[in-house]
C-alpha cells in the first residue's frame, strides 16, 4: 500500500482524511503527538498503516483503542467506519490529558462517532470490546494483559509489529495462551499485523 494508496472511499472520507492530516500538523507543533522527523511522513507511516489495521480488523462491534496518542488508528478508523457505519461505537483511550484534548477535538471537528477517556489502560474497568487495538503501546507480553481484561468473548485484538514479532511471540507464550493470525504489512516489509483471540494466562 503505498503512500496515497487507499481502498475506495468517498470524497467525504478523503476530505476526512486529509483534514485529520491537517490538524495532526498543526497539534504536532504544540504537544509533540509524533516525532518531529515523522511530520513529513504522516500519510504513510500513520495514516496508511492504520487504513491497513482498519482492513484487518473485523467490521462490527464496539472498538477500544488504547495509547491512542495522536489518533493512530484509533481516529482513522472511525474516519472509515463513518461513511459505512456511522453508528459503530469508538473509545479512545490514552493517559496523557492534552492527548485527549487532540482527540476530542479532531472526533468534534471530523464529526466522528467517538468517546475518548483519559485514563491509564491497566485501570479501567473490563470493556468488552470487539475490536482492541493498540499501536507502539508496548512488548507483545504486556499488552496481552489489556487484551485479556478489555476483549469481550469472541473479539479480536490487533497489534501491529515490527521484526522483532517473533521473538515476541516465543516470550509471551511462556505466559500466555492465544490463537494467532499473522498478517504481513503493506508499509513495512519488516513488519507484521498480529491478530489475537481468546488470551489466557497459563
Amino acid at each position: 500500500m503505498s503512500e496515497k494508496s487507499l481502498p475506495i472511499v468517498s470524497r467525504e472520507t478523503m476530505g476526512r482524511l486529509e483534514a485529520f492530516d491537517v490538524l495532526v500538523r498543526k497539534w504536532t507543533e504544540k504537544i509533540n503527538l509524533i516525532s518531529a522527523k515523522d511530520v513529513d511522513l504522516i500519510w504513510n507511516r500513520h495514516i496508511v498503516d492504520s487504513i491497513q489495521i482498519f482492513e484487518t480488523a473485523p467490521d462490527q462491534g464496539k472498538w477500544l483503542d488504547i495509547g491512542s496518542g495522536g489518533g493512530f488508528p484509533g481516529i482513522v478508523a472511525a474516519i472509515l467506519s463513518r461513511e459505512k457505519q456511522p453508528a459503530r461505537p469508538f473509545t479512545l483511550v490514552d493517559s496523557d490529558q492534552r492527548k485527549c484534548v487532540f482527540l476530542r477535538t479532531a472526533a468534534r471537528e471530523l464529526d466522528l462517532n467517538v468517546r475518548v477517556s483519559v485514563e491509564r489502560i491497566e485501570k479501567m474497568p473490563a470493556f468488552g470490546a470487539d475490536v482492541l487495538t493498540a499501536r507502539a503501546l508496548g512488548d507483545l507480553n504486556s499488552i496481552l494483559s489489556y487484551a485479556e481484561r478489555h476483549l469481550a468473548a469472541g473479539g479480536t485484538a490487533i497489534f501491529p509489529k515490527g521484526a522483532r514479532w517473533k521473538q515476541e511471540h516465543i516470550e509471551a507464550q511462556k505466559f500466555w495462551s492465544y490463537s494467532l493470525e499473522v498478517v504481513e504489512s503493506r508499509t513495512n516489509p519488516d513488519a507484521t499485523i498480529l491478530k489475537i483471540r481468546e488470551p489466557k494466562r497459563v
